[in-house]
């Protein structure tokens, strides 16, 4: 097999089933009508990773099926983005005949945009060298040569080289505004770029008519922050994942925003901090004043494991609160707490994943 075909033609048909499958998750709650929101049907996958085949003088990408556990060539991939298609066989047909650069090499990772940038990752089995790091120099110029706007990583084991960027900058267009956002190498992203602007506009519709301030846990690089902010008078956003925290604050200065704080935190200890259970230096260093904020509303965008009772029980506190769920099982669990004190009054089903079993779900409740 030299391809992973899709179903393209039954695209409509698996959407269709998803939301029937995501009204019957949610059958015992009052809800609006449900907005589906769909994917391209092939070329949506912003990243990739293929386990690369060495076998004799050819080099090729292989995945494995989940079942069996067979492995499989692929010489395109639709299901990822025309760009990294584009890019498979060219880099391929570059490492071939270079031992340099091709000797233990196990593994390939892609990361794209919609923007025309892309960052590849080549994992090895061996500690690279000063003639690795020629040979890759002279393969990225080559490739860049033939038109892309690519930046190349090394990794072997406690070793990172990175030819030039470790990240790339996505564009994403949001209604009439455009959106610069820094994307660094093993972060997480949205991995359907498509779909991750149709979030951002509904999550924008949603909290158009907005009062006050948003506080937002679990905000990543600050995709639906920026997007946000203008709906706010301030942002005050919460995230643990140093990486994305930088990433963030570099996303906020390109994008001239300047009303949205980050505060490197868990959504666990800043429940204790608004509680007032405890002080953190954190928030004292970064000048953080949490009275100071009026926030009638809070985004939540958890993961899959959903949100922990206290958090819950704090989210409540809020007159609306918007929630992004990558597990329905995990949301409907929390809605059980939430549905208590707050009506459901959007209802939202993003296709992030075509031909799978996953949902990305979206609701907005109101207090009641």
């Amino acid at each position: 097999m030299t391809s992973t075909a899709l179903n393209t033609a039954g695209y409509q048909q698996q959407l269709d089933e998803k939301a029937e499958r995501i009204q019957n998750i949610f059958e015992d709650f009052e809800t609006p009508e449900l907005e589906v929101f769909a994917s391209p049907a092939e070329h949506y996958r912003m990243r990739a990773e293929f386990r690369m085949w060495h076998e004799g003088e050819d080099l090729y990408y292989v995945m494995f099926n989940q079942e069996t556990r067979e492995k499989y060539r692929v010489d395109q991939f639709p299901a990822a983005s025309r760009l990294i298609n584009d890019l498979m066989p060219l880099l391929v047909e570059a490492l071939k005949p270079s031992q340099t650069l091709r000797h233990k090499l196990f593994q390939i990772d892609f990361l794209s945009t919609l923007s025309g940038e892309i960052l590849v990752s080549l994992l090895y089995h061996r500690q690279l060298d000063e003639e690795w790091e020629v040979e890759i120099k002279k393969l990225k110029q080559r490739l860049n040569d033939e038109g892309f706007n690519l930046n190349i990583i090394g990794r072997a084991r406690k070793m990172k080289i990175v030819a030039d960027r470790d990240y790339v900058i996505e564009k994403l267009n949001v209604f009439d505004q455009t959106l610069t956002y820094k994307q660094v190498e093993n972060s997480f992203t949205q991995p359907n770029g498509e779909v991750a602007q149709k979030m951002l506009e509904w999550a924008v519709d949603c909290t158009q008519d907005s009062e006050g301030d948003l506080l937002e846990l679990y905000c990543g690089n600050g995709n639906f922050s920026l997007a946000l902010a203008k709906n706010f008078e301030r942002v005050l956003a919460t995230e643990l994942a140093k990486p994305s925290v930088e990433s963030a604050q570099y996303n906020i200065a390109v994008n001239n925003i300047d009303n949205v704080q980050i505060v490197r935190m868990s959504a666990e200890d800043f429940t204790d901090a608004m509680a007032g259970k405890r002080e953190f230096r954190r928030l004292k260093a970064q000048n953080v004043d949490l009275q100071s904020y009026n926030c009638n509303t809070i985004f939540v965008d958890p993961p899959r494991s959903g949100m922990d009772e206290g958090t819950c029980r704090m989210v409540q506190g809020y007159e609306r609160i918007m929630y992004i769920s990558c597990n329905p099982d995990t949301l409907k669990e929390n809605l059980e707490m939430l549905s208590q004190t707050h009506k459901i009054t959007r209802f939202a089903l993003f296709d992030q994943f075509p031909y799978t079993h996953h949902m990305e779900a979206g609701v907005l409740l109101e207090r009641k």
